[in-house]
């Protein structure tokens, strides 16, 4: 008696574990599964308010798909935001890396607290410096231009990856590059034969976090490109989706969908080593 109690209540809270993680999941999906349904319904069936809308109430339909890829530049607007995107990462880790291993190993306090005040540049809203910001990319001559994104968003991306970047070196013990440099190595060969490998989980959190918000920054490409065929996703889909009043939800929605999937599956892959990287550099830093 006693032994089915237990097995009882260990089936139970079981139950309710899987239970809180499903709701949870089912949460975090669903913008996604909202998403998807939008970009296969017809507009008679998205528009009846009478409708299920989180079934097909009509027959699925690829028009909204066909107006995305036939009707609007979306194509060279995904490979704008990659190209931006994969510059402004490289970017980031050249200025990052170096700057955040420099700050913890070789400047003491004073390291400490100027990574602070690097971090709280990133803190600045970007509403307060895109005028000025739009000044000088006019003034050296990259107004309209993809390189203006490229120029402009370390900026931000920048500061919070030397704040993370300190925070996750801290974690790595000074010893191991001190035996290394014993063996023969330089400092610079100690730091990228050892700190390197090791700091992997916080450099991919740098390009994750580096790579999403160019994916989703919006005023500063409204601001500095005005040619169509220049626009990333975050600026182009709204712009040619939404006619004054009249938002082509089925078409925004799979702008989006698609737009976030790469993101989603990468995050997916790599999620250990992205808690991972963000948590200790939060907790370190």
């Amino acid at each position: 008696m006693e032994k089915n109690s237990e097995f009882t209540k260990r089936i139970a809270l079981k139950i309710a574990h899987f239970g809180s993680l499903a709701v949870f999941a089912f949460f975090a999906t669903l913008p996604f599964l909202w998403m998807l349904i939008t970009t296969f319904k017809q507009d008679g069936d998205l528009y009846n308010r009478t409708n299920n809308p989180f079934i097909f109430n009509m027959a699925p339909t690829l028009i909204h798909l066909k107006e995305l890829f036939y009707d609007t530049l979306f194509l060279r607007w995904l490979l704008n935001t990659a190209m931006v995107g994969v510059a402004v990462v490289a970017i980031t880790l050249v200025l990052a890396i170096p700057a955040g291993y420099s700050l913890v190993r070789l400047s003491g306090r004073w390291g400490e607290r100027l990574g602070i005040g690097i971090f709280l540049t990133y803190l600045v809203a970007p509403t307060i410096l895109f005028i000025p910001m739009s000044r000088i990319v006019a003034n050296i001559g990259l107004q309209d231009s993809l390189w203006s994104l490229i120029l402009v968003f370390p900026t931000f991306t920048v500061p919070f990856a030397i704040w993370l970047l300190m925070g996750f070196f801290k974690a790595i013990p000074p010893d191991l590059e001190e035996a290394a440099m014993i063996d023969g190595y330089s400092r610079f060969g100690a730091f990228f034969r050892m700190v390197i490998p090791i700091s992997t989980s916080g450099i991919l959190t740098v390009v994750i976090f580096s790579f999403t918000l160019v994916v989703q920054e919006y005023i500063y490409t409204l601001t500095f490109i005005t040619a169509a065929s220049r626009f990333t996703v975050s600026v182009g889909v709204p712009t040619f989706l939404v006619h004054g009043d009249v938002y082509n939800w089925g078409a925004l929605m799979a702008g989006c969908l698609i737009a976030s999937l790469p993101i989603v599956i990468v995050y997916n892959f790599f999620v250990e080593r992205f808690i991972s990287g963000l948590t200790l550099g939060a907790v370190k830093g």
